[in-house]
């Protein structure tokens, strides 16, 4: 089994730093932009969604900040409309927080990965493989957040 992951593991060290190197710009993340995002807060918007919630624990546990480091940050972007609280259905107690259109425009502008350079990377593909590329790196993405946390 070792033997046969080693080939995958190969594969990922060698695919991953083409399409970073490809698509990496040079970026300022700051508050003195027109996005007003810190290197934290860009990082927050990219660990959220705008079709499904995560808890302001859960987010800050991902990061590995305390709450209250996290609630601070938070305030400020809900503050720029990048996200939205949103008490939950089930527990009136319990909130969400979710990505609004707004700070996925932000996010996707102060990310590393130059959008431009994605799409024109995307063009090359089919339609087919286009969705196959995603869902890929959406299961990486997903085992990459369980190994985080320990799963």
């Amino acid at each position: 089994m070792a033997c046969m992951l080693d080939g995958h593991v190969y594969e990922i060290q060698r695919l991953y730093p083409q399409i970073y190197l490809a698509c990496h710009v040079e970026h300022i993340r700051a508050a003195t932009t027109k996005w007003r995002l810190s290197s934290r807060d860009a990082s927050i918007l990219s660990h959220l969604s705008t079709r499904s919630g995560m808890s302001p624990r859960s987010l800050a546990s991902h990061l590995g900040v305390v709450p209250s480091t996290l609630s601070a940050a938070l305030t400020k972007l809900d503050k720029f409309g990048y996200i939205k609280n949103v008490t939950r259905n089930d527990d009136r107690r319990k909130r969400e927080v979710w990505l609004t259109a707004a700070g996925m425009r932000a996010m996707s502008a102060t990310s590393v990965l130059d959008a431009r350079r994605i799409r024109q990377m995307l063009k090359q593909l089919t339609p087919n493989e286009r969705d196959d590329a995603i869902r890929g790196l959406a299961l990486l993405g997903r085992a990459a957040s369980a190994l985080k946390e320990g799963k």
